[in-house]
């Protein structure tokens, strides 16, 4: 069986851009695979505020994030990478959370070289560790994995405090270091992707933050552009998180007006049927293993009910 480590492989090898939504729970991972996206990756920030209902400061722990990047994966066909954070320390530690991702059955993880405890990205207050122990952690991690499909991404935060240049260098330490993808976050202009990719010459992957709304820290470039600048992914980890807090908001407000008035709604255009749930979540798969495992009149004829 082809691992989702393999199957991002040839995603890559294919030589188009590979967009990838960012999910966080069963739900979003599913309707990211329902939708026919062809991998997906894991929000860090969206699993910190939706398991822990705190901000993405780095209290989310190398066990939660795990385990709860195994149950997303083992929901999927399609690939999966997960933002490992800082890697839990330093690179011995990494050596080990390498290990913990991969046997969670991901594709792959992101790396960054924020000191610990580490920030959201687009927050402000961001510091990074100095680049001789980002290389020695991306080392690591290349060392740690079993299989060499299994991707390591190197996400350097350094353009907010060390500019462009400080960035690309870093960019290229991470890639001769053994980086299979680089991840330059919270870049803003064409021209900083474009020094990312000249500088790193592996592929690079692109944070897009909402990916159908501006943010100041992620400009909406359009997809054939950065396929153009070389970008080989893009990842969207805001953009469902997002859309749900949108649609529960507004859901809520229609209800508080119920209860203001005592008169019933049916609002179709604000939540999907109880039949969407059962198809996204397969229950005719459930249901045909029922009748397989839970039927016993076959045997009791051949057996007795003794």
């Amino acid at each position: 069986m082809t691992s989702g480590a393999q199957k991002f492989r040839e995603l890559l090898a294919r030589g188009d851009l590979i967009i990838a939504p960012g999910v966080y729970d069963g739900y979003s991972a599913r309707l990211v695979q329902a939708a026919g996206f062809a991998m997906a990756a894991t929000t860090g920030a969206g699993i910190s505020n939706s398991l822990l209902g705190i901000d993405d400061i780095g209290v989310m722990g190398l066990s939660e994030n795990v385990n709860h990047c195994r149950m997303l994966a083992r929901t999927l066909s399609i690939p999966l990478t997960a933002d490992a954070d800082t890697g839990y320390g330093n690179p011995m530690n990494v050596h080990y959370t390498v290990q913990m991702f991969e046997e969670a059955g991901v594709a792959g993880i992101n790396i960054e070289d924020q000191v610990h405890p580490k920030r959201c990205g687009h927050m402000p207050g961001k510091e990074v560790i100095p680049l001789v122990e980002g290389v020695k952690k991306i080392e690591a991690a290349c060392l740690a994995r079993k299989d060499d499909a299994f991707a390591i991404i190197a996400r350097t935060d350094a353009l907010a405090i060390e500019g462009i240049e400080g960035a690309a260098r870093r960019a290229r330490a991470y890639a001769e270091a053994g980086a299979d993808l680089i991840f330059p976050d919270a870049v803003r202009t064409e021209e900083q992707v474009q020094r990312i990719v000249d500088a790193a010459r592996v592929p690079v992957t692109i944070n897009m933050g909402f990916g159908i709304r501006s943010r100041p820290t992620t400009p909406l470039i359009p997809l054939p552009r950065l396929k153009a600048l070389g970008v080989r992914r893009v990842t969207l980890p805001r953009m469902l998180p997002a859309a749900a807090i949108k649609g529960m908001t507004r859901a809520l407000e229609v209800m508080k007006e119920v209860i203001a008035t005592g008169t019933p709604v049916d609002r179709p255009d604000l939540a999907v049927g109880i039949e969407d749930i059962m198809q996204l979540m397969d229950y005719d798969e459930m249901r045909a293993l029922e009748r397989r495992l839970l039927t016993t009149e076959t045997l009791e004829a051949k057996y007795g009910t003794g």
